[in-house]
This record gives C-alpha cells, sequence and structure tokens, in this order.
C-alpha cells in the first residue's frame, strides 16, 4: 500500500512536504499561455500573501490574487483606450493634454516611490502598474496620430470632371454591381502632388469583347471621370466613409464616364491579385448560382459576385461574418493543416522518434495560414486572425495551453500597433469580442466542470458538446449585439440558433470539400467534390433566408450614446477578464447600459448634411412607427440610413401623401405634437425661386425650417433653421423635440484631417 504523501519523506532533506506551500501549475488563474504557463504572480507567490497586513496595499493584493489578474489583456486595453481617446478628442490640444496626462501619471509614481527605494512588493506593483499604463496610454495616442499624418490624404476640394491617367493600385472585381473598381495612382494637373482615388468603371463601357486582359494591376489607363470628394456620415451615426478613406489614402472617389483607354498592360507576371482572380472564376465555374459566389468567396476572399439578396440574408439571419474572411476561415484552414501534417507525419516512425511531430506540423499549419492570408487579399480581418493563429500553433509546439488571454492580447497589439485606426472599426471590435468571449467561457469552471472527461455513452458526450456549441453561440451573440447595434443599427435576433448549424456546416464540410475540390481539379476529377460543395452551401442559404424571414428576425435601434457603449465594454471586459465571482461585478455596468439602451429616444427629426433628404417619425395607423420622407429617392443607402437611425423597419411614406402634410412645388409644410407641444415644420423641396416677403411670412409661422438652399436673413424661424449655410458647417442633423436637443455629425468630427465642414457633401459614397 502507497504511503500517505503527507507522511513521506522530508523535501529538500529538511522540511516535510505538507508544510510545502502548493502553488497550482495546471490552473493558473491569470491564464496560461507560451510566455509563461504556470509561472505564479508575485501576489501568488508563498509569502504574499500569508504576511498581509489590513493596509489598502494588501487589500489589493488579495483581490488580485483571488480575480487571477493578468496584465498582458489589461495593458492591451489601456493600448486601445488611448487609440480611441485621439478619436474622441476633438482638437489638438486635447490630444496633447491627454498624452501629457499619462505621461503624468507615469512620473508622479516615480516621484512617490523612486526606483530603489521600495522594499514592499505590494506598492513596487503598484508603480510598476501606473508607469506602464500611463506610457502605453500616451503611446496609444502617439501611434494612430503618427499613422494618420503619414497614411491620411487631403480630400479633392470640390467635386470635378477631370481626364485621369494613372497606373492602377488595385483592381477589385464586382460583377454583381455591374462594374470593375479600380484605384489609381493619379498625379494632382494644378499641384503636381500625387494622388490615390478610386474610381467605378461600369462593365457595360467594355462591350461584347469584356475586360482587356492587361488591365490589372501594373497597367497604366487614361479615362474620364466623375470625381467627389470622400463623403462624411450622411446623418449622426451613419457610416464615416471619408474617415476610413482618409486612413487608406484616397483623395476621391467617383465613376467613370465614357471609355476606358489601357496605356500600358500590366506585366505578365502577375501575382497574387490576379491568382485571387483566377481562383475565384474557376470556384465559380464549378459550382452554379448562389452557392458558386459563395464558395469563391470562401477560396479567394472574393464578395464582389454575391447578389445584394443573398447579402441582405446572410446580414439578417446573423450570418454574414461566414462572408468575410477572418477567424473562422483561417482556423479551419490552420487546423485542417495541422492535424493533416500530424497525421501523415506519424505514419513515418523513423521520423516520429526523431523530431517533435508538433513543430513540424506547426510549421505546416502556419504556412497554410499565411499562403491563405496573402490568397484573399491580406485583409487587416484576415491578418489579424493570422496572427491570432501563429500565436496558438506557437503554444501548441511549446506545449503549452493554445487559448489564452495573453494570446489574445498580443495579437489586439499587434494589430493595433500597425492598424491603429482598426480600433474604432466593427470588424476588430467584434472579432476580439467573440474571442474573449470563447476563451472567458472555456476558462470558467462551470464550463470546464460540465466539458471534464467522464465515462458515459458516447452519445451523452456529444449531446454535451452540442449544448456548449449552442450556449457559446449564444454567449457570443450577446457580447456581439452592442457593437452591432451601435455600428449598424439592427442585429439578426436569431443568429444563435442559425450559427449552431451553418458554422459546422461551413467549418466541416463546405470549406473542406472545397479544398478536395481544388486538389481533385489538378486530375481532373473534382467534379463530384463541387457537386457536394454546391449542395453544402445551397443549405446555408436556406439557412440564412429561412431565418431571416421570421417575424421579428431584426432588431433595429437609433443610434446608442457613447456612454452606452463605454459601460457595455467596461462591463464584459471585466466579465472576460478577470476569474472567480469577482467577474459577476461587470453585470453591474452592463445591465446599467441595458437600460440605457432600452431608454434611447427615436429621432423626431432627421435631416441629411445636403438638407434634401428629411425623415420625420410618426406614429402609424396601427400604432407603430413610421417614417415620413421628404425625397423620394431612389438610392438604398440613403433609405437605409433613414430606416436605421429612425429605429423603423417599413418602407418610407412620402411626404406629400401623409394625411396632414401641405406640399407645393417649393415647400412642405406638417405640424407634429411631441409631449403636448405642437411643432410646425417647413421643409424645402428644391431650389425654386420663392418670392422673399412670402417666405419670411412662412418662416415666422414655422418652428423648424430646413432647405438645401441658402436662405435669406429675413427667414426666421421660432426655433431653428437649417439651411445650406448651417448644414455645411453642422453636417447632417438628429432632433429630438421632445427633449429639444439637436445632434451634429459635426459634433463627433473635431479638427481630424477627413472633416472638412466647408466642403460639399455627397449623399452616398462611390
Amino acid at each position: 500500500m502507497a504511503p500517505d504523501i503527507q507522511e513521506a519523506g522530508p523535501v529538500g532533506g529538511d522540511k516535510p512536504m505538507r508544510d510545502v506551500p502548493i502553488i497550482p501549475m495546471g490552473d493558473d488563474p491569470g491564464g496560461s499561455d507560451a510566455a509563461g504557463e504556470g509561472v505564479p504572480r508575485p501576489w501568488q507567490r508563498a509569502g504574499g500573501l500569508s504576511s498581509m497586513g489590513g493596509s489598502p496595499g494588501d487589500a489589493a493584493e488579495a483581490f488580485l490574487a483571488r480575480a487571477g489578474f493578468d496584465r498582458a489583456p489589461w495593458l492591451a486595453v489601456v493600448f486601445a483606450g488611448g487609440i480611441i481617446a485621439w478619436f474622441a478628442l476633438p482638437a489638438m490640444w486635447h490630444w496633447c493634454a491627454a498624452m501629457a496626462g499619462g505621461m503624468a501619471m507615469a512620473l508622479g509614481a516615480l516621484a512617490v516611490w523612486p526606483p530603489g527605494t521600495v522594499a514592499d512588493e505590494t506598492r513596487a506593483n503598484l508603480r510598476l502598474a501606473l508607469v506602464t499604463c500611463g506610457l502605453v496610454f500616451a503611446f496609444g495616442i502617439a501611434v494612430v496620430w503618427a499613422r494618420s499624418a503619414l497614411v491620411g490624404a487631403e480630400p479633392i476640394a470640390r467635386p470635378m470632371v477631370a481626364l485621369l491617367d494613372g497606373a492602377v493600385l488595385e483592381r477589385e472585381d464586382q460583377p454583381a454591381d455591374g462594374r470593375l473598381r479600380l484605384t489609381l495612382a493619379i498625379r494632382d494637373a494644378e499641384t503636381g502632388t500625387a494622388r490615390k482615388v478610386r474610381v467605378n468603371v461600369p462593365l457595360a463601357s467594355f462591350g461584347a469583347d469584356g475586360v482587356p486582359p492587361g488591365l490589372a494591376e501594373g497597367a497604366v489607363v487614361r479615362l474620364r471621370a466623375r470625381l467627389m470628394p470622400p463623403a462624411s456620415p450622411m446623418l449622426p451615426g451613419a457610416y464615416d466613409f471619408a474617415r476610413a478613406a482618409w486612413f487608406k489614402g484616397l483623395a476621391a472617389t467617383g465613376t467613370m464616364i465614357g471609355r476606358l483607354e489601357v496605356l500600358r498592360l500590366a506585366p505578365e507576371a502577375g501575382g497574387l491579385a490576379s491568382l485571387q482572380r483566377w481562383l475565384a472564376a474557376h470556384v465559380r465555374a464549378r459550382v452554379d448560382g448562389s452557392a458558386g459566389t459563395i464558395a469563391a468567396a470562401f477560396a479567394s476572399g472574393d464578395r464582389g459576385s454575391i447578389s445584394e439578396a443573398d447579402e441582405i440574408a446572410m446580414r439578417d439571419s446573423g450570418l454574414t461574418h461566414l462572408l468575410s474572411i477572418s477567424g473562422l476561415h483561417v482556423s479551419a484552414v490552420v487546423g485542417a493543416a495541422y492535424i493533416l501534417a500530424l497525421r501523415l507525419l506519424a505514419l513515418w516512425p523513423a521520423l516520429a522518434l526523431r523530431v517533435r511531430l508538433p513543430v513540424v506540423a506547426a510549421g505546416a499549419g502556419a504556412l497554410a495560414g499565411v499562403g491563405y492570408t496573402l490568397l484573399t487579399g491580406a485583409e487587416v480581418p484576415t491578418v489579424r486572425s493570422c496572427v491570432a493563429a501563429l500565436l496558438v500553433l506557437g503554444a501548441l509546439a511549446l506545449g503549452r495551453e493554445a487559448l489564452s488571454l495573453r494570446m489574445v492580447a498580443l495579437a489586439a497589439g499587434f494589430v493595433l500597433l500597425l492598424w491603429p485606426e482598426s480600433a474604432i472599426g466593427p470588424s476588430f471590435q467584434m472579432s476580439f469580442a467573440a474571442v474573449l468571449a470563447i476563451v472567458a467561457l472555456s476558462n470558467s469552471a462551470p464550463v470546464r466542470a460540465f466539458l471534464a472527461a467522464r465515462e458515459e455513452p458516447l452519445w451523452a458526450r456529444y449531446g454535451r458538446r452540442a449544448v456548449m456549441l449552442f450556449v457559446t453561440g449564444v454567449v457570443i451573440e450577446l457580447a456581439l449585439m452592442p457593437i452591432v447595434l451601435f455600428h449598424f443599427h439592427r442585429a439578426g435576433v436569431y443568429g444563435a440558433f442559425a450559427n449552431v448549424v451553418a458554422i459546422p456546416l461551413v467549418t466541416f464540410v463546405s470549406m473542406p470539400l472545397s479544398a478536395l475540390g481544388l486538389l481533385l481539379d489538378t486530375l481532373g476529377l473534382g467534379a463530384p467534390a463541387w457537386w457536394l460543395v454546391e449542395q453544402s452551401l445551397d443549405l446555408l442559404l436556406a439557412i440564412a433566408r429561412f431565418t431571416a424571414g421570421q417575424a421579428g428576425a431584426v432588431r433595429l435601434m437609433p443610434q446608442i450614446g457613447g456612454v452606452t457603449v463605454a459601460l457595455f465594454a467596461a462591463g464584459g471586459l471585466w466579465l472576460a477578464l478577470w476569474r472567480g465571482r469577482v467577474r459577476l461585478a461587470g453585470l453591474v455596468p452592463v445591465a446599467l447600459a441595458s437600460a440605457l439602451v432600452a431608454a434611447t429616444p427615436v429621432p423626431d427629426l432627421l435631416i441629411a448634411g445636403d438638407g434634401q433628404q428629411v425623415g420625420i417619425t410618426m406614429p402609424g395607423p396601427d400604432g407603430t412607427a413610421r417614417l415620413l420622407a421628404l425625397g423620394d429617392s431612389r438610392s438604398s443607402y440613403t433609405r437605409d440610413n433613414l430606416m436605421e437611425l429612425a429605429g423603423v423597419s417599413a418602407e418610407p411614406v412620402p411626404l406629400a401623401s401623409w394625411p396632414g402634410a401641405r406640399c407645393s412645388s417649393a415647400f412642405c409644410t406638417l405640424a407634429i405634437t411631441r409631449d403636448g407641444r405642437d411643432w410646425v415644420l417647413l421643409l424645402g423641396r428644391g431650389r425654386k425661386q420663392v418670392e422673399e416677403r412670402a417666405l419670411a411670412a412662412a418662416c415666422a409661422e414655422a418652428d423648424i425650417v430646413v432647405a438645401e438652399r441658402f436662405l435669406p436673413r429675413s427667414c426666421r424661424p421660432r426655433w431653428l433653421k437649417a439651411d445650406r449655410r448651417m448644414l455645411t458647417q453642422s453636417g447632417g442633423l438628429a432632433i429630438d423635440l421632445s427633449a429639444e436637443r439637436i445632434t451634429s455629425v459635426a459634433e463627433g468630427q473635431g479638427a481630424h484631417g477627413w472633416w472638412r465642414p466647408e466642403a460639399p457633401r455627397s449623399r452616398t459614397p462611390q
């Protein structure tokens, strides 16, 4: 019988084992990773907690020990916070003051506790935390500021028609929209400076011959185009194309007029872009219909052939993330390459006995991941996912825990260092929110207990994993919901249910079969595999259409405030980055933010920056909200913006046909009631000349006047005059009449380079 371990011989020759403090190595509360799995934190050492007194520092040390504090994830959060602060603060002196504040915090900590004078470990740790966080915050502001100064392009001053001679930097095929999108490097005729512009080229302009073979990256072309400065948000909370164009270096966007002439053909050698287009065309030729367009997106990242109806169905069902090459796709490719290499190499005994197969398999997975990333365009989300996958492979090769918060923090820091502007983009936020949710959930004690190995039937084991898959989908949907509503003002309600089937279908059926089809095509035997791919993707689209077609499948939400989003972010990070019961404190800000979302007011009036598009929310005959639209715009972009920001799902009703509205060829008038007060609206319908005295009299009877023209000084409404003079400075407006609050686009822009209040606005991004 084995002796009791506590009565065994002395450890180290001088101390019984029962007196040796046990440091847990396999369940590190701070999260194990490749950088230091099982290494005890300073506050977890043998004497760190036993000698505690009653000081606040000791209490903080005890709290950190119980909560499993790990510095690395919080440093990534602070770095991202500095970047976001630069976008949120309006002026240069604010940016300088914020950087000075971060450095002052670091210097203040060093002044209070100079190096070499602090013997207490708690105070030393506090000093290190203050110094590091202050410097990292200031560094975040400096990084994004430098990035903006280096890549930002001054937009053109005004709309123009110009003859362009330029080199093709990028070609993007969009057959679903009947066009090519060319990014050109041109030289400004007036200033002689180089500019980058993006031009939409209609496919019909090429005639029956189609796109010239030499029209690719590296070609030189001549064309005439109608150019516009990149469009600022149409309304507060709408997509800011001007900001995105600034960080892409675009000075203008537009549409070609007439014919395109190729002055110099692209090099025959081609490149990754040419290979990507060839691969997309090859897959579409093997798989018919909508399934072929999605298969091409999986294989090459080319989404230009996916129809608008399929895009909408995937979006409203919560499956649109499957169309973007990101974490799911890169993980599937890397995982398949790793497992396949590991299994094949294990069949070679001589090699298996001499080398560590996980290291070799990790190398194969890394090559597959990098190759897939380059092949699909190396967009920021794909690069981000590839970096995370490489970190996971490194952890596996070293025998460490693959999924850890430190791995996520390192990947986030890498992406933010190269592309700091991605911190405010939905792609970055959604990707890392989903990964954080997965890691936090998988490392929680209840989940570990639920998935722990046990003696049970096979059906019970896979049943528990199916339940866990659904729970993970629900948690991810809850984590992403605030981000989706903030950026897109709409979210698929049943996405968790659809993803339970769609994600395994894509990961384990569609993508492996696509890879098999490409492999068999080298032998001319790929037809059966491509038929199965078509069936699987038709099933995926059927799931998307069925889910999107259910009542209440889409939730629309007006623009939620920055405080609400900050509460959601703080609560979510607290829930994800702490351990034990203390993490439940994160539910408090989440609950408060949820209450603020529920109380978010619907704007009574939405006024576009050009003054031509006005939306008015009104109660409909059946009690549901309806949206009245002043302009009868054919633009789906304009209509969708008005509907989403008003939180209204029904199609807009033309104002002229609404009972109670009186319209002439120049103006419409409408009286609405909010909280017992009557508001009279006078809305311009064009630039038809109106006698000034009559206009002044009409303005005097109105509370709000909106017009795309310059109105004379004699036009004096009782509350607001939103004419061209005001709107070119403020941008679009959202008005809450009950609170008498006006929100403008300009409020969120500040002195950043992409905002030009004096420049004319285009109504839709090109």
